[in-house]
Parts: C-alpha cells; sequence; structure tokens
C-alpha cells in the first residue's frame, strides 16, 4: 500500500496483518481521487470505517486541510495512527475510535467529502447517507463517496441525497450521492 500521488506520493503504509481490515485497492483508489480531485483542495474530509487510513491520507497528501479518521476496531486505529505518524500529518489529521455514529456525532464542522467503506454485507450504508442528511454534515456542494460490492444495488435517493453517478472497478463500485443533485445519465456501470 502506498500513497498514489500529491506531496506524501510514495509513501509506503503499514498493511493490516490480518484480513478483518479491507484497503481500497491502488486501481480503485486512484480512480476516486481522479473524481474527486475537484472537492480536494482545503477540504474537510472524512474516511468513515478508515482500516488502515489510506484512503484518508491520500487525501491528505492531495491537498485536504483536515482529515476525520473513524472506526470501531481498535487494530484499524492503530493502524492508522502509525500510518499518519510515518507520513508526518498528525497536524491535519483527526482519529477517532468509536463507531460510525459516534465519529459523525464528534464532526462539528460541514464536511466537503465524505468516503464511506464500511464491511460489504454490514447494510450499513443506506443508515450512514440517512445519518449524514439528518446531522447536516455534508457541505452544501459536498459529496459522499460510496465503495460497495457489486451485488449492493443502492437506491438512487437516500435522504437528501441522489446518486449522480457509478463506476464498476472489477468487483467494487465507486458510487457518488450529493444533495439535490441532477442525474447526469452517466451510469452505464450501474449494477444489473
Amino acid at each position: 500500500m502506498r500513497i498514489i500521488a500529491g506531496e506524501l506520493k510514495g509513501r509506503r503504509l503499514a498493511s493490516p496483518s490480518d484480513m478483518e481490515i479491507r484497503p481500497t485497492a491502488d486501481i480503485v483508489k486512484e480512480a476516486l481521487f481522479s473524481m474527486l480531485a475537484p472537492y480536494l483542495e482545503d477540504a474537510v474530509f472524512v474516511d468513515l470505517f478508515s482500516g488502515s487510513g489510506s484512503v484518508g491520507l491520500e487525501a491528505v497528501s492531495r491537498g485536504a486541510e483536515r482529515v476525520y479518521f473513524g472506526d470501531k476496531s481498535r487494530a484499524a486505529i492503530e493502524l492508522t495512527k502509525r500510518n499518519i505518524a510515518h507520513c508526518k500529518a498528525e497536524d491535519r489529521c483527526v482519529v477517532i475510535w468509536g463507531s460510525w455514529e459516534q465519529v459523525l456525532a464528534r464532526i462539528q464542522e460541514p464536511v466537503d467529502v465524505i468516503f464511506l467503506d464500511p464491511p460489504y454485507q454490514s447494510g450499513l450504508l443506506e443508515h450512514c447517507i440517512e445519518t449524514i442528511g439528518e446531522r447536516s454534515l455534508l457541505a452544501s456542494d459536498g459529496i459522499i463517496a460510496v465503495e460497495q460490492d457489486r451485488q449492493l444495488l443502492l437506491p438512487d435517493r437516500i435522504g437528501p441525497y441522489t446518486k449522480e453517478r457509478t463506476r464498476r472497478y472489477g468487483k467494487v463500485f465507486i458510487c457518488f450521492y450529493r444533495e439535490e443533485a441532477i442525474v447526469t445519465g452517466d451510469r452505464e456501470d450501474e449494477p444489473k
């Protein structure tokens, strides 16, 4: 695992020692950040279900002002802290250990980008997105990016958010939700 681009490009990150933590593959991460590029400069970014922290650290490397990392796994939090220290990025990172609900409750500012990557079969995605809407966490021009298993079909609308686009990368789909988004018809990779 490594940082792909930006000021920390090439930094190797510690990998999880067990299969409980599933890092986002580099090819998926590269595609994700290509699409998120317009949102990252000076952004407040949330890496929920952060695992190793590789996605949040990629956001730091690409210009995010502050990144919140949240996970309920103590092992994941320790791995995230180790990777943040290795990248010398402590001044731009906030690590929160707790359930996803506890993590979201601790964030007290508008967020530009929220990345959700819960365990694939957890069934948490819709509830997470609804809660983000109920708490008005996302900035008015912000975006929610979701990594999901290809077998899961998320609805076009969840709470105040509309699915803007979906991209497929092997067995993984990345979906983007925005408030009052205009669906562009750019959804050729939508699971059937």
